[in-house]
């Protein structure tokens, strides 16, 4: 599968050309294994004049290694000709081999037992479900399940292997990031573990083609190999005395109660905690919040970075209203949201949501129940206007919305996952992604504006009623690009903004060569903008108002209503009829 999908070239390419620059300098050592129904290991010793491959067929009883481990895991500089040769030929290699099994939970095993005496970062790349040695995995996708107690475990690990190898490799300083391919059900719930435990990341590449998803996979791995990066580090969040830390949400291996352990740790990533009160009344006018995270550089010297932060104590809970930080807390709700689908149905997930949201909005109004006695008015603190928003935006979000039908598991467990490691910013555009009419773009867009930062066009409402069928729309949700074409579009803007001479040419926004009209090139400039500073690439998908893939486009109209889910005008009256109760 990995060859035929086009997967492994890609890859092998991408690293070759990476190796350059990876972390640690001299220090680097690296080492390679692939599998399929055996497990093949790959001596890369820098005394030899050609990498030799070992085939090892028994996966029953304790992982072993074939070779000495210091011919596996080999320091880059001095085994630099042997690691060329080997990423040069491995495509060749495996297209000569023909098994569609896979042995993953027993190559991970030994490439834990491989690298437990150094650490370090493993890549993991998987095309289809594991099916054979340790811990095999099968098809679990069961709509029958949806709706039922038992819902819950499809967006779990099935067998507790994985949480167990996932803390042996956090124990042994090992972060795993998993990049998944699978063109069917792969069991992401169990797979992911060993990410979240380890601090890693996962990319879910479903029903990769290579034509349209290599550019992506390069971006991103090239990415995961040179980004930044800390190792061996652990965090510890503290805060003044009359107040604790209740609840850590992200992915990580809490170690104690308060030291989280990160093997690996990178700017693309984010957690959150919740606060809580160990005494009525707090002996101080303020407190102090303090994040201390110890490290390793990728020099090898041993960092600690710390933020320290005071915050006021109120005594009247509408100061604490009136200086609420909206964006953090919608940030927080998708996050527990999250974690309410991993031990309940979606459905009451999506209450949870909406509970939360009108406890806030009932304790307000409270506070002021003489003033907002006002039957028809909806009462908002306002630092929080913005959250019966991003609240139903949680709820219409695919890491918890619809069932079955909507999407498959492993999508859904794949976008959880993302969503637990989403900073503010990036979550506020993943929850109501941001929508660009492209039809009058005006010339300054994409140049530098005072700040240095690009100048954007102006955004439009998540809404239909706010799409004219005479134009075109770009929406960025952090994630991926889609542009959305009006059925009314005329012959002109088609050939100015996409290069095409009728109406039912294929349509692409990315970059042509020569550059077409003044429009071509400013949309250009646009795209070029949206991706900048993203951890993952965006890839740009065009979609025609009336054909059929207009359905993966409507979810994203926050706004409007959605099949059993409230348009936000309604849902505004749903929590004010509920609020008054």
């Amino acid at each position: 599968q990995a060859v035929a999908s086009g997967v492994l070239p890609v890859i092998c390419s991408v690293v070759k050309e990476c190796l350059d620059t990876l972390p640690g300098d001299s220090r680097t050592q690296i080492g390679f294994m692939t599998f399929d129904g055996t497990l093949h290991f790959y001596s890369i010793s820098p005394k030899l004049s050609a990498p030799q491959m070992l085939v090892v067929a028994d996966l029953d009883g304790e992982p072993f290694l074939p070779v000495p481990t210091d011919d596996l895991l080999v320091n880059l500089t001095e085994a630099r000709e042997v690691v060329d040769q080997l990423l040069d030929s491995l495509p060749t290699i495996a297209a000569s081999r023909s098994s569609p099994d896979s042995a993953l939970g027993s190559a991970l095993q030994a490439a834990h037992v491989a690298m437990a005496h150094v650490g370090g970062k493993m890549l993991v790349f998987s095309t289809t479900l594991p099916n054979v040695g340790v811990t095999k995995l099968k098809n679990r996708d069961n709509a029958a399940v949806y709706g039922t107690d038992r819902e819950s475990s499809l967006r779990n690990p099935e067998d507790p292997f994985w949480k167990k190898l996932a803390a042996e490799c956090s124990r042994v300083q090992i972060g795993v990031d998993l990049f998944c391919f699978a063109p069917q059900f792969t069991d992401l719930a169990s797979l992911s573990t060993l990410c979240k435990f380890t601090g890693g990341q996962l990319y879910f590449f479903p029903s990769f083609g290579a034509e349209r998803d290599s550019q992506k996979l390069s971006w991103d791995l090239r990415h995961n190999l040179t980004r930044p990066t800390g190792w061996e580090a652990v965090m510890r969040i503290r805060c003044s005395r009359g107040l604790r830390i209740s609840s850590f949400h992200g992915h990580f291996f809490i170690r104690s109660t308060d030291l989280l352990a990160l093997p690996t740790v990178d700017g693309d990533k984010a957690c959150a905690v919740q606060i809580s009160h160990e005494e009525n009344v707090m002996p101080t006018a303020h407190a102090y919040v303090q994040v201390a995270l110890l490290y390793t550089s990728s020099s090898g010297e041993r960092r600690i970075r710390v933020h320290t932060t005071c915050v006021p104590v109120v005594s009247e809970l509408h100061a604490m209203y009136t200086a609420a930080d909206g964006p953090s807390t919608a940030a927080l709700l998708a996050r527990l949201a999250v974690e309410k689908s991993l031990n309940a149905r979606l459905e009451d997930a999506r209450q949870a949501v909406s509970a939360r949201v009108l406890m806030v909005l009932k304790e307000y109004k409270m506070l002021y129940a003489t003033q907002h006695r006002m039957p028809n008015k909806l009462v908002l603190p306002e630092g929080l206007k913005l959250l019966p928003l991003y609240a139903l935006a949680v709820m219409k979000s695919k890491a918890i919305r619809g069932g079955a039908k909507e999407m498959g598991a492993d999508e859904r467990v794949a976008v959880g996952y993302s969503v637990m490691a989403m900073g503010v910013s990036a979550m506020l555009r993943y929850l109501y992604p941001t929508l660009y009419p492209l039809h009058d773009l005006a010339e300054d867009v994409g140049q530098p504006g005072p700040d240095g930062s690009p100048i954007l066009p102006t955004p439009v409402a998540l809404a239909t009623e706010v799409l004219d069928p005479r134009g075109c729309y770009l929406l960025d949700d952090g994630k991926i690009l889609l542009c959305w074409v009006g059925r009314a579009v005329s012959g002109e803007l088609l050939n100015d903004l996409f290069g095409a001479a009728g109406v039912q040419d294929s349509l692409t926004l990315e970059p042509q060569s020569p550059v077409g009209s003044a429009l071509a090139e400013r949309a250009t400039k646009l795209l070029a903008a949206l991706r900048e500073g993203k951890e993952s690439f965006q890839q740009c998908f065009v979609v025609r108002q009336g054909e059929a893939l207009e359905t993966h486009w409507m979810p994203y109209l926050v706004e409007d209503r959605a099949q059993g889910m409230l348009s936000y005008t309604d849902f505004l009256c749903h929590i004010h009829r509920n609020s008054i109760k």
